[in-house]
């Protein structure tokens, strides 16, 4: 017998009975269901896995040799959107807009006089914008390095 336990709240079980050759799902979304077949591999699909995924996941198989629980836990990774633009006065801004962890934003010449804001949203993810001025320098062109567990991101802006 295989039961996988899915978070928590509304708890999600699918079950497999080998005696019986028996599965059932209990509260589980479409998106649920197992990988292969449970009788010979009962590992758990998530697909597509969204941020309402996230979280901590038990296994228990039962067999004649016993009785042997596994814990796991999902930590969902989302890459942020990036844009880089510029005003009239010649700020350039970076955009990193809701990834999950926040992305990190760095300028290409490196400066000290950038400033950062950020924003955290509801459903976990993170939105960072990172701003230079460009005015006194003779230097036509900004690059915004985005860099992510998801993905990295050069931009380059000709600011001439």
């Amino acid at each position: 017998m295989v039961i996988w336990k899915v978070k928590c709240g509304t708890c999600c079980l699918l079950a497999y009975r080998r005696d019986r050759n028996e599965t059932r799902k209990l509260n589980c979304s479409e998106r649920i269901m197992w990988k292969y077949s449970p009788d010979s591999n009962p590992a758990l699909r998530i697909y597509p896995v969204n941020l309402g995924d996230e979280g901590n996941y038990s296994c228990e198989i039962v067999n004649t040799a016993g009785s042997f629980l596994f814990f796991s836990s999902l930590t969902v990774i989302v890459p942020p959107m990036v844009t880089l633009t510029c005003d009239k006065s010649r700020v350039a801004a970076c955009q990193a807009s809701a990834g999950k962890p926040a992305a990190d934003i760095s300028w290409i010449p490196a400066s000290n006089h950038s400033t950062e804001e950020e924003v955290h949203h509801l459903n976990g993810t993170v939105t960072r914008v990172s701003y230079i001025g460009w005015v006194n320098s003779t230097l036509p062109n900004v690059t915004c390095l985005v860099t992510h567990l998801a993905t990295n991101r050069t931009l380059s802006l000709d600011l001439s």
